[in-house]
This record gives structure tokens, C-alpha cells and sequence, in this order.
């Protein structure tokens, strides 16, 4: 189980802490066997910049996105003997114009990049970034968490249907800031929804995207993304699950897989977990009774 198909640093990424040198090292120090370096693709409109970005412009984005495949490409050759580092991007989609500059950017991009398809905004509004924000994209939606959910949901699969990403990151985010668990479930079980989700994971499967186990999620006080019911879902559906620690720096390599990963598997069913090696083949390890996986729980973290 140690992997991670979804990554970040403090070096190109303001919310995130360290070098991406140091991620890598600590995932190497951990005894991962494949770590995914996938960096937020630039924002394309001044107005999408966020406020820890406003000494910045959509150039400087740019440019910091491409060092950062300067970089990952550097690392990637330099611990190649001693892990498999994976280097690609995460996606933003806030306007149909984003998804026509990911088209051109991974087009021009050589190697191909691994891509983690995001959802982060929803009518223009970021979705996760704080409380305030949802609150904004939550009145902009009449203050139904159901036309909200519904409007991330139909984002999420002109997302999938146009780009096919290699993973679907986070699949249920919209819920980072819902009043509680239960109001979180009870809008996706909602009449109008259950059938979206439903909707959007044959959609990832028929375009042979991975879903993210997303570790992240439990140090936000949130039991997992995706929610368990729609983890089952997907399992039910043919999904195949992959794992990610969506590390925002060193301090994050392998965050929550001893405390809780091996509970939520179990609660699934999953037991074989899936990955994109550096070279972008799909792999998979399997949940018990393999060696790498025995020896990362018997370490320390």
C-alpha cells in the first residue's frame, strides 16, 4: 500500500510547506514504491488567483508550473534506483476556458503527465479553500447544499468526459465544509443526486480512471473521501481504488494510512489497490498479505 498518485510542496504551491525534494525523500525514508509528484495546474484568469497569490499573476503561475516539471522531472531521474516517482498535474476546472488550456498544456507536455481530474470550484467559486468561500458558493447556489452538490457533480463530468484524467481526485469534496456528516449524506442520497454520482462513476470507469482513496481527508475531520456508501458504490460498479496521501509537504508523506486506511479498506471490501507508474502503466498491490505492504505497517511512520 504505500503509494500516492497525488502530491504537493511549499516550493509550487502556497498552501504547501517544504521543498519537493523533501517530499520525496521522506516518501523514500517511508518505503514507498511509487509517489506521484502532481502539482495544480495554472489558473488561467486573474480573478481565479487566491488571495495567498496576490503578490502573483497568471504568468507567474505559469512559470512556477513549469519549474515545478523541471523539478520532477530532475528528481525523477535522480532517486529513479530508488523509488518510482510518477510526475503529472491536478486540474482546475472554474470555466470551460480551463479545460481548453489543460488540453493545450498536456498536449505540449512531453512526457506525458499523470492527470488527477479535480473539481475545486463550483460557478466560479472555490469550494474548499475555506468556510467562507463555500458559504459564498452556497448562496450563489440559493443556499440549497442540494443545487450546489448538483452543479459539482455536472462539473465533475464535463471534467471526466472531456479529459479522461488517470485518477479522479477527491470524488465527493463538495462535502469539505457541509454542515455535518449527516446533512453530507443525506444531500447525496437526495433524489436528484444519488443518480449524479451514480452517473459520474460509470463515466470515470468507462474512461479507466482510478479512484483516490484520499487520506487527506481524515485531517479534516472528514471520514474519508469518498464517503464509505459512495466508495461502496463504486466498488459495486467495477471501480478500482488507488491511494493517496495528497501530501501538502514532507509533514504529510503517508499522513493517516497506519491510523485509518487500513479500517476504511476493510469497510469496503477493497483488496487490491491500483496505480500509474512513472511510465504510465498501471500496476496494482494487493491489500493482504503482500510484502511491501507488511513492511510498511510494521515501520514507523
Amino acid at each position: 500500500m504505500p503509494i500516492s498518485q497525488h502530491s504537493h510542496s511549499g516550493q509550487f504551491c502556497r498552501h504547501g510547506h517544504g521543498k519537493l525534494e523533501q517530499v520525496v525523500q521522506e516518501a523514500i525514508r517511508q518505503g514507498f514504491i511509487s509517489y506521484a509528484l502532481t502539482e495544480h495546474v495554472p489558473r488561467f484568469a486573474q480573478e481565479h488567483l487566491y488571495p495567498e497569490e496576490s503578490d502573483m499573476t497568471v504568468a507567474d503561475l505559469r512559470a512556477q508550473f513549469d519549474a515545478f516539471l523541471v523539478e520532477a522531472r530532475r528528481l525523477q531521474r535522480v532517486y529513479a534506483d530508488q523509488i518510482d516517482l510518477v510526475v503529472g498535474c491536478e486540474t482546475e476546472y472554474i470555466t470551460k476556458v480551463d479545460l481548453a488550456e489543460l488540453d493545450a498544456l498536456t498536449a505540449s507536455t512531453m512526457p506525458p503527465l499523470l492527470v488527477v481530474g479535480s473539481v475545486h470550484h463550483v460557478g466560479g467559486t472555490p469550494i474548499d479553500f475555506s468556510r467562507d468561500m463555500y458559504a459564498n458558493a452556497l448562496t450563489q447556489h440559493g443556499g440549497s447544499h442540494v443545487n450546489l452538490y448538483a452543479a459539482y457533480f455536472d462539473a465533475q463530468l464535463d471534467l471526466i468526459t472531456r479529459v479522461r484524467p488517470h485518477v479522479i481526485g477527491h470524488f465527493d469534496l463538495i462535502g469539505i465544509f457541509a454542515p455535518s456528516p449527516d446533512v453530507h449524506l443525506a444531500t447525496l442520497h437526495h433524489a436528484t443526486m444519488w443518480p449524479r454520482v451514480e452517473r459520474n462513476i460509470r463515466a470515470a470507469v468507462a474512461a479507466g480512471s482510478l479512484f483516490e482513496i484520499n487520506a487527506r481527508a481524515w485531517k479534516k475531520g472528514i471520514p474519508g473521501y469518498p464517503h464509505i456508501e459512495v466508495a461502496k458504490t463504486i466498488a459495486s460498479l467495477g471501480g478500482r481504488f488507488t491511494l493517496s496521501d495528497d501530501a501538502h509537504g514532507p509533514k504529510d508523506v503517508g499522513l493517516n494510512y497506519r491510523q485509518h486506511v487500513p479500517t476504511y479498506l476493510a469497510e469496503v471490501g477493497v483488496e487490491e489497490l491500483f496505480y500509474w507508474t512513472g511510465k504510465l502503466e498501471a500496476k496494482s498491490i494487493r491489500v493482504a498479505n503482500d510484502p511491501v505492504w507488511t513492511r510498511f505497517f510494521a515501520a514507523s511512520p
